[in-house]
C-alpha cells in the first residue's frame, strides 16, 4: 500500500488528523490505489464521531466541513482550491470488520488505517482485484436495492466482470433497483453513459435486467423492425448511433474537418447535471428514437413509417427526465436533439442550399444547431440499409456545408435587426400582433440571406411583403 501511503491528499489527512487511533481509509480510495489508478477523493471511516475528524481536515485544507448524510452520520471536508473531498463516517457497526461486511462488493469492502499498517481484506476484495471480478457481499442488495445497479457501474469504469453467483443474484434483485431514489438512480446512470466503456456496460445492464427496470424505454426498442433504409431493428440501431457518436467524439475532424476545434469547445462545455454538452449528447443518442414503437405503421405498400416519432420523442423524454428528477436545463436539451434530429436530412433533398434554406435551418434548431448536426450525423452513420453509401456521403456533406453557419450562429447568435419591432410598426401603420412578429421573422431571413442590407431596405422589403399577401 506504498502508493496509498505516499499519496499527497492521504498525507495531507494523516497530518490533519494527527495520532487518533480507529481511523481508516476504506472503500474505492483503497480499491482504486491498489489498481494503480487516480485517487481523486479520500474515503474515511472512524470509530465514533465523523465531525471532528472532518472538522480537523477542513481546517488543513482551508475549506468548509459540513453533514453529507445524517443517516449514515457522514461529513464532507472540500479542499478549497484543489478540487478535492474527503468523506468521513463514523463505522456502521461496532468494528471494522462488521461495518466492511456492511458494504456492497469485495474489492469495496478493505481498509487500510490512515496511520499506516497493513491491508485489512475479510472478504478477499484483494484476489477479486486481481482476478477482475465483482463479487456481492451477503445482503448487500437488501440493505441498498441501487446496488445492482452500481454493479453495473463499477464493471464498465473498471472493466470488471461479476462473478456468476453475483450476476445471478444481481438479475433477481434488478427490479427493485427503483425503489431507490431517482436522483441516485440517474447518477449512476450518468457514471455509465459517461464512461469510456458506455458499451459494454448498457450491454451488462441489459442482460441483467437493469435496463428494463430503470430505463424500459430502451428495452421497448428491441424487436422494432425499421424500413428497408435500415439494416437493424431500432434498439440496435440506438447502440449503433451511440457508438458512431462515440467515434465521432474522438475524431471531430473526419467529418467537420477544420471546424472540429469549436466543435470540440462547445461539446466540452459544462451543460447541467454534472454533465457537458458532450456527454449529454450521449444521452440524446439513446433516447432520440424512444417514441418508435408507439408511433411505428405499416402503410398498404408495406413500407413502414414512424411519422411524429420526433414530436413524441421529446414528450416522452420529458417524462423519463420527471421520473429521474434531472434538471430543466437537461430536459430542454434532450428533448431539443429528439425534436431536430430530421431536419438535416430533410434538407439533403432542398440542396443545394440557400442562405435561406441555412437561416432556416439554424433558426429551427437552436439554441442546439450545433450539436444536433452532430447527432444527425451519428444517426445517419448508423443507418446502413438501401443506398447506404450514397445518402450518408450527402448527409455528411451537407452537415459540413452547414455546421460553419452554425458555429457563428453560435458565437454571435442571429443578425442585428435593421429596423426595430416598434419602428416598423410605425412606418406600416399596424398594431403590435402576429403580423408584425411575422413581418420581422421576414426581415431577419432577408437579412441573413443578404436580400436586404440597410433600414430603407428593410422598411421597403416588409412593404412589398405586407402589400403582396392575399386577403
Amino acid at each position: 500500500m506504498t502508493t496509498l501511503e505516499q499519496h499527497p491528499h492521504v498525507r495531507t489527512v494523516r497530518e490533519a488528523v494527527g495520532d487518533r487511533d480507529g481511523v481508516w481509509v476504506v472503500g474505492g480510495t483503497v480499491r482504486d490505489a491498489l489498481l494503480g489508478r487516480e485517487i481523486a477523493d479520500i474515503d474515511l471511516a472512524v470509530a465514533g464521531d465523523a465531525e471532528p475528524v472532518a472538522r480537523a481536515v477542513a481546517k488543513a485544507v482551508r475549506g468548509p466541513a459540513f453533514p453529507l448524510s445524517d443517516e449514515f452520520g457522514t461529513w464532507r471536508a472540500i479542499a478549497r482550491g484543489e478540487g478535492w473531498v474527503c468523506d468521513v463516517s463514523p463505522l456502521q457497526a461496532d468494528t471494522l470488520a462488521g461495518d466492511l461486511a456492511l458494504r456492497d462488493f469485495t474489492v469495496n469492502a478493505m481498509a487500510v488505517p490512515l496511520a499506516g499498517g497493513e491491508l485489512v481484506d475479510l472478504h478477499g476484495g484483494r484476489a477479486d482485484l486481481d482476478a477482475r471480478v465483482l463479487r456481492v457481499l451477503d445482503g448487500a442488495y437488501e440493505r441498498d436495492p441501487l446496488r445492482p445497479l452500481r454493479l453495473v457501474r463499477f464493471a464498465t469504469e473498471l472493466g470488471f466482470a461479476p462473478d456468476p453467483a453475483t450476476e445471478r443474484a444481481t438479475r433477481e434483485a434488478a427490479e427493485a433497483v427503483t425503489r431507490a431514489s431517482p436522483e441516485r438512480i440517474f447518477a449512476e446512470l450518468r457514471r455509465i453513459v459517461v464512461a469510456d466503456a458506455v458499451l459494454d456496460g448498457l450491454e451488462l445492464a441489459a442482460r441483467l435486467g437493469i435496463t428494463r427496470a430503470v430505463l424500459p424505454e430502451l428495452e421497448e426498442l428491441r424487436g422494432v423492425e425499421q424500413s428497408a433504409y435500415h439494416h437493424l431493428d431500432v434498439h440496435d440501431h440506438t447502440i449503433e448511433v451511440l457508438r458512431r457518436q462515440l467515434e465521432l467524439e474522438r475524431d471531430l475532424g473526419a467529418v467537420f474537418g477544420e471546424h472540429a476545434p469549436r466543435i470540440e469547445a462547445i461539446l466540452a462545455q459544462p451543460l447541467a447535471d454534472e454533465l457537458t454538452r458532450g456527454q449529454a449528447l450521449r444521452f440524446a443518442a439513446l433516447l432520440h428514437d424512444i417514441a418508435k414503437p408507439a408511433t411505428r405503421e405499416v402503410q398498404e405498400n408495406g413500407r413502414v413509417t414512424f411519422m411524429g416519432h420526433d414530436v413524441e420523442g421529446e414528450r416522452m423524454i420529458a417524462e423519463v427526465c420527471a421520473r429521474l428528477r434531472t434538471s430543466t436545463k437537461l430536459r430542454d436539451y434532450l428533448g431539443r436533439l429528439t425534436r431536430h434530429h430530421l431536419v438535416l436530412g430533410f434538407l439533403v433533398h432542398e440542396r443545394p442550399l440557400s442562405r435561406r434554406h441555412v437561416h432556416a435551418y439554424l433558426r429551427r434548431t437552436e439554441p442546439v444547431e450545433v450539436e444536433v448536426t452532430v447527432l444527425s450525423c451519428a444517426d445517419r452513420l448508423a443507418t446502413r440499409g438501401r443506398k447506404a453509401e450514397e445518402a450518408i456521403a450527402l448527409h455528411l456533406e451537407l452537415a459540413r456545408q452547414v455546421m460553419g453557419p452554425a458555429l457563428e450562429w453560435r458565437e454571435h447568435g442571429p443578425p442585428r435587426p435593421l429596423v426595430r419591432g416598434d419602428e416598423l410598426a410605425e412606418e406600416l401603420g399596424i398594431e403590435p400582433g402576429p403580423e408584425l412578429g411575422r413581418l420581422l421573422a421576414e426581415l431577419e431571413a432577408a437579412q441573413y440571406a443578404g436580400e436586404v442590407a440597410t433600414r430603407e431596405e428593410a422598411v421597403a422589403h416588409a412593404r412589398a411583403v405586407r402589400e403582396n399577401q392575399p386577403g
